[in-house]
């Protein structure tokens, strides 16, 4: 059976009905197997793994070598983007007035509201804004690798695929991100719940799902448009193209922002400058963005901490691509589509930015990866022995604030 084909129908149980059965199997598949349980133990030992990570950052690698305090326990996650959620969900987009017109404005509408407005509902329960991040990531983070693990089996046929896919996508290099206050955890539940109820044919659930994610990051737009091209290559009968409408919904969010943004700046693309102003996202050639990269990486132009974090952009931009050309050689079109739209968004600014923590929202990566760790053992250890120690020099990066340099 090849990489990322998913199985034969007759080994996998019928798609329940469009409609009349969805309350019965709604509650069938919120049930929780042998194998979910296993998922969440090793969620959960993960995450205490990162949060020892944390606590050991705090008291050896302090900002002063000197110092007798260690600073606030939760602090190590209070890091770049973490700021400008805060930011928004505590004083809104455009407060006292202010906005892209200031001088010192720090572009926060790049961000899309999905995170900062949970956040500001998590901090009503949740007083500590940093803690309601953490608890959403953490809540996000475990409906993610369930619905991981269960795309994951409707891919492969070994045992123990959806475990050792949830295991390889929480030791990768950026799996810090997705215990920290970020939006990258709820983006991938959403993302990858949509995907499971698009497999069940279930599209006005997939559909929902879609434009939450859509609020959550624009990556969300992909998501939507591998579910458009999953529709089309699935529908068989006229009954199958009767939810077609639905598959609109996603960009809905996306509209409204722009609408919003507007109406504040007089600027329909605020969100595209915002990104521009403040992260040199201005549009380049994809071998400009590269060739940029590349000298600045290793012509020794920046300090020794950016050059080496323009070298993981580097790494993790030839893996997407490799990942894209497998995905179309299998003719997993819809997923391929969702990958390359990442690629090409990430990878025609003025250099890379961000594209080792898009790894984390590239599902396929994280399934076909499972598929050659289990018919591979030395595969399997070759992967665990380089991705391991890169996962904690990682997170021990982004934990003592030395991520961008």
């Amino acid at each position: 059976m090849s990489v990322m084909s998913p199985r034969s129908p007759a080994k996998t149980p019928p798609a329940p009905p469009l409609l009349p059965a969805l309350p019965r199997a709604g509650r069938r598949y919120l049930r929780l197997g042998t194998e979910d349980r296993d998922v969440l133990w090793l969620y959960l030992l993960t995450r205490a793994a990162l949060w020892s990570i944390a606590y050991g950052a705090r008291w050896l690698f302090p900002a002063d070598a000197g110092t007798h305090d260690p600073g606030p326990v939760l602090a190590p996650f209070e890091r770049w983007d973490w700021g400008h959620f805060l930011n928004v969900a505590r004083d809104g987009y455009f407060p006292d007035g202010r906005g892209p017109w200031d001088a010192e404005w720090d572009n926060r509408e790049a961000f899309f509201p999905g995170f900062p407005l949970v956040l500001r509902a998590v901090h009503t329960v949740v007083p500590h804004w940093t803690a309601a991040g953490l608890l959403i990531s953490f809540v996000a983070g475990g409906i993610a690798v369930l619905a991981l693990a269960r795309i994951a089996r409707l891919y492969l046929p070994d045992e123990g695929a959806g475990q050792r896919t949830v295991q390889l996508l929480l030791i990768s290099p950026c799996a810090v991100f997705l215990a920290a206050g970020y939006s990258e955890s709820l983006f991938l539940a959403l993302a990858l719940a949509a995907w499971l109820a698009a497999h069940r044919r279930n599209w006005p659930v997939a559909a929902t799902l879609a434009a939450l994610a859509t609020t959550v990051r624009i990556s969300g737009l992909f998501l939507a448009a591998a579910l458009a091209l999953h529709f089309v290559l699935t529908a068989r009968t006229r009954a199958h193209w009767r939810p077609l409408p639905w598959l609109a919904l996603p960009a809905l969010p996306a509209a409204l922002y722009a609408w919003y943004l507007h109406a504040y700046t007089g600027d329909w693309m605020a969100w595209k400058h915002a990104q521009e102003r403040g992260w040199y996202r201005h549009f380049h050639a994809p071998w400009e963005t590269w060739n940029t990269t590349w000298d600045s990486a290793f012509d020794q132009v920046l300090a020794t901490g950016y050059a080496y974090m323009l070298q993981a952009e580097l790494l993790a931009m030839a893996v997407g691509l490799a990942l894209a050309v497998l995905l179309v050689r299998r003719r997993r079109w819809p997923e391929a589509l969702y990958v390359g739209l990442s690629l090409w968004a990430l990878g025609t600014s003025y250099w890379y930015q961000s594209i080792p923590r898009a790894t984390l929202l590239w599902w396929p990566l994280w399934i076909t990866l499972a598929a050659w760790t289990l018919r591979s053992p030395r595969f399997r250890t070759a992967y665990y022995c380089l991705a391991t120690p890169m996962s904690t020099l990682f997170a021990l990066t982004f934990l003592t604030g030395r991520w961008t340099g």
